[in-house]
């Protein structure tokens, strides 16, 4: 018996070696989906990347054993973070918000939030929100590398990131004398309580400057653009209730404000006073909280429709643009 288990997981782990390079081509797809995913709803956050995962780990995974019996009697379909994805956020009402997004945009299979999990036990550690994913049938059908595969996706802050890499670097890769291992786990303890704080202070932090008016960025006096600092101030008061969008986003969203001749906050003002966003939250019906960048490229959308869909800064995401029109024309 313990010899055909042995040959049945040669032969396992011999398939997902031969199927790596196919491993790889969807995590790079699914990293490329969920930062346009993102990017489309104005989400911010510092980074979005990915790792297949290696042929050795997944062997040491597959052959795991709880009571002489393995975990994975099906590692094929049972090992689900064969694609692996992190988002890494600047605070945590924005790991919520990628939450929701990813669940309203893709199938959400599972959703655990490790941080309140650590919580309930009365501890502090580990924090990070492990979603799993799959494609909805729409993108299903398209066909790809993607398509029947799996993500396992891991949504945290950059403070909890930085916590459980160095965690893990201590633990795993370095070699800790025995006698110090209470004092270790008394200061990894001591270290996730005071990150957790450190989160909330961010958290709090950027909620005062977002109510004193957003995020600063440099300005350029030769630029006939509405600068980023003064557009980001602006969408605060605009959308009181929309998180901030990447910083990049607001000089981008403004090049696009220059093409329809738009150069200043009155002149946006303006544009924005003809615009019934309450038919646009109703039409788009967002089931995640869009960025203050993405409340403003619907109402741009609403006021400008196809003009706005043509301009040249918008050559990369027409057809997306072009979907959102038609919802926001829907019930016109």
């Amino acid at each position: 018996m313990a010899g055909k288990q042995a040959q049945r997981l040669s032969r396992v782990i011999a398939r997902y070696a031969k199927d790596l390079p196919q491993v790889q081509a969807a995590t790079d797809e699914y990293v490329a989906l969920v930062t346009q995913l993102l990017d489309d709803a104005g989400i911010n956050y510092l980074a979005v990347t990915g790792r297949a995962k290696s042929v050795e780990s997944y062997a040491a995974k597959a052959a795991r054993r709880v009571g002489g019996r393995l975990v994975h009697r099906h590692p094929e379909t049972e090992i689900t973070d064969q694609v692996g994805v992190r988002v890494v956020t600047y605070v945590l009402a924005d790991v919520e918000a990628v939450a929701q997004l990813l669940g309203a945009q893709l199938v959400l299979l599972d959703d655990r939030d490790m941080g309140q999990e650590t919580a309930a036990q009365g501890r502090f550690g580990y924090s990070s929100r492990h979603l799993l994913v799959q494609l909805d049938p729409a993108r299903e059908s398209a066909g790809g590398p993607m398509a029947g595969r799996k993500a396992s996706v891991q949504v945290r802050t950059v403070l909890q990131h930085a916590w459980a890499e160095f965690e893990h670097d201590i633990r795993y890769k370095g070699s800790v004398p025995e006698e110090h291992g209470p004092d270790l786990d008394r200061r990894f303890t001591l270290a996730a309580g005071l990150l957790e704080l450190a989160d909330q202070e961010f958290s709090t932090i950027r909620e005062r400057l977002r109510d004193a008016g957003g995020p600063s960025t440099e300005t350029d006096e030769d630029d006939p653009r509405i600068s980023g600092s003064d557009l980001a101030a602006f969408l605060a008061g605009q959308f009181a209730e929309a998180g901030w969008s990447r910083t990049d986003h607001y000089s981008w969203v403004s090049g696009l404000l220059l093409e329809l001749g738009i150069t200043s906050l009155a002149e946006l003002r303006d544009v924005l006073r003809g615009v019934d966003h309450a038919a646009i939250e109703a039409r788009m019906a967002y089931h995640y909280p869009p960025g203050a960048v993405r409340r403003l490229d619907d109402a741009l959308l609403w006021a400008f429709g196809e003009r706005y869909v043509a301009l040249h800064g918008n050559a990369h995401r027409r057809p997306l643009l072009g979907a959102r029109l038609e919802r926001l024309r829907s019930d016109a």
